[in-house]
């Protein structure tokens, strides 16, 4: 009876062990910004000064420096960017620091795996570099900070500041790029693609016949110097739905025979059994 008392005792000390949190030294932190159109994301750590030197002393001048604490602290970028002269894939990057007493080198590394700097660096996977001023600010910033700043259309700063130093670096994002692309495409009008989608919509939930044939009819014009079988199967069903058998089976005849040149099995079967299915 006392060893299971015991056992229960131990047990329920053990439980309540489990459950205590305590805050951590480095907190984690994430911030999201939109730029222009791109979406950038930090993750990283956050030490604090408590009372120690910073720059030359627990982060030495020269040295590679996780810029942060604990896992790598990373930057997402969800469009191509450009940091200095370099351009750099949209992606996951580490951010690597060598500070000094006048500028910062700041690495972006592709391999983002790391806890702390990599056991064994490799220059390959270094994708840009920018060396930039070291600032000083009147006052101290107790927990290392990165933010995203002076926010543009066509760019923002990646800004690091911790005690009395804070370091910008530009980056630029394809916003020109994308939102001409963008408005090009509204005022061309819509593609192939969107009246295929929405004519199948229509015929698939049963909605307007007229406006599912003006949309196919659309489609099949704008491929007409390439003809897609798939295309002209939608559009069959679509004049099939409507009466019009006659004209569904001469473009399912049409459907046919790309389908057969482009060996897609499937297609020459339902083309078939429609075929078949309208001619009685």
């Amino acid at each position: 009876m006392k060893k299971l008392l015991l056992a229960c005792f131990l047990a329920a000390g053990i439980s309540v062990q489990a459950q205590i949190e305590t805050p951590q030294p480095s907190p984690s932190a994430k911030l999201t910004q939109t730029v222009g159109l791109t979406e950038v994301t930090v993750e990283y750590s956050r030490p604090a000064m408590k009372g120690r030197k910073i720059f030359g002393d627990l982060v030495p001048y020269g040295q590679m420096w996780r810029t942060g604490a604990n896992a790598n602290t990373k930057v997402t970028f969800s469009d191509d960017v450009t940091i200095g002269r370099t351009s750099v894939k949209a992606g996951t990057y580490a951010i690597f620091t060598k500070p000094t007493a006048k500028t910062w080198e700041v690495i972006i590394y592709s391999d983002a795996s790391n806890w702390g700097t990599p056991r064994n660096w490799d220059d390959a996977k270094v994708v840009a570099k920018a060396t930039v001023p070291a600032n000083t600010m009147p006052y101290k910033t107790e927990s290392f900070t990165i933010g995203i700043a002076n926010i543009k259309n066509g760019g923002a700063d990646l800004e690091f500041s911790w005690d009395k130093t804070y370091v910008l670096v530009p980056f630029t994002v394809p916003t020109d790029t994308k939102a001409t692309a963008s408005i090009e495409k509204m005022m061309a009008g819509p593609s192939a693609g969107d009246y295929f989608s929405s004519a199948r919509y229509f015929l698939e939930e049963g909605k307007d016949m007229d406006k599912a044939k003006m949309w196919i009819d659309k489609a099949v014009e704008k491929t007409s110097a390439q003809p897609r079988f798939w295309y002209l199967r939608q559009q069959s069903l679509i004049y099939a739905k409507m009466g019009k058998k006659a004209e569904a089976v001469k473009i399912a005849k049409q459907s046919l025979a790309l389908a057969q040149e482009a060996g897609n099995g499937d297609y020459v079967k339902m083309n078939k059994d429609s075929i078949k299915e309208w001619s009685k």
